[in-house]
C-alpha cells in the first residue's frame, strides 16, 4: 500500500528526507494528494535547490532519526533509480519537489525558510521490523528537537527562549530515563547542555 494512505491529513509525521547525497530528518504533514515540509537551510535544501528530486521513507527507528538530526555518523545503505535515490529496506514514496523560500520570523529569530512540497510519483517497498512504540522514545525526539533549537537559540543570543528549551531537555531526559529510556545519545545531549551552560 503507498505511504499517503497511512497518513492522516494535517498530523505532522517525522519522516527521512533522502536527497542526491544526505538524510535528514523532517516533520511532513499531507494535504490531499500533497506531503508538505520546511526546511531551515542545510545540505538537503541545497541539494534540493540543484536536483528537486528525492525520496521521503519512514522509520520506526527513533534512534536513527535522532543520530540523523544530531548529525551523529550512521551506516545506511542506498539504492537508486538514476534521479532518485533511497535507503535500501524502508517504506517511502519518491517524487518532484517543488518549493519556495519566503522569510521566516519566530522566537529563534528571522530566517528564511524553504517551503516544499512533493506528490509522489512512485513507491519504494520496505519492510519495518516489528518494533512496538516505546513511550521513552517520544522524549527522546522531543529531547533532540529542542537540542536543535537550542543551538539556533544560543547562536542568537535568544537567552530567554535558550533556557526554556534547556528546561524542556532537562524535563523530557526525566521522563526518558522514567520510562526505561537508556541511550547513549540522550546522555550525549545532557553532558552537552552541561558544557553549554
Amino acid at each position: 500500500m503507498e505511504l499517503l494512505e497511512f497518513l492522516r491529513e494535517g498530523q505532522v509525521y517525522e519522516v527521512l528526507l533522502v536527497t542526491r547525497s544526505n538524510v535528514t530528518p523532517v516533520g511532513v504533514v499531507r494535504k490531499g494528494e500533497r506531503l508538505f515540509f520546511k526546511l531551515f537551510g542545510g545540505k538537503s535544501a541545497g541539494e534540493l535547490k540543484e536536483h528537486p528530486y528525492a525520496s521521503l521513507q519512514v522509520t520506526n527507528d527513533v534512534e536513527l532519526i535522532v543520530k540523523l538530526a544530531l548529525n551523529v555518523p550512521v551506516k545506511l545503505e542506498f539504492e537508486g533509480n538514476g534521479r532518485y535515490r533511497w535507503i535500501k529496506t524502508l517504506p517511502g514514496v519518491y517524487g518532484r519537489v517543488k518549493w519556495r523560500e519566503e522569510p521566516h520570523e519566530d522566537e529563534l529569530g528571522k530566517a528564511t525558510v524553504m517551503k516544499c512540497s512533493l506528490e509522489p510519483a512512485g513507491v519504494i517497498a520496505g519492510v519495518l521490523p516489528p518494533m512496538p512504540l516505546s513511550r521513552a522514545d517520544f522524549h527522546l525526539l522531543e529531547m533532540a528537537v529542542d537540542f536543535t533549537r537550542l543551538e539556533v537559540a544560543r547562536r542568537n543570543g535568544k537567552i530567554d527562549v535558550a533556557k526554556k528549551l534547556r528546561e524542556r531537555i532537562v524535563e523530557n531526559y526525566s521522563s526518558y530515563r522514567r520510562f526505561g529510556g537508556s541511550s547513549e545519545l540522550a546522555e550525549a545531549m545532557m553532558a552537552a547542555l552541561d558544557e553549554g551552560g
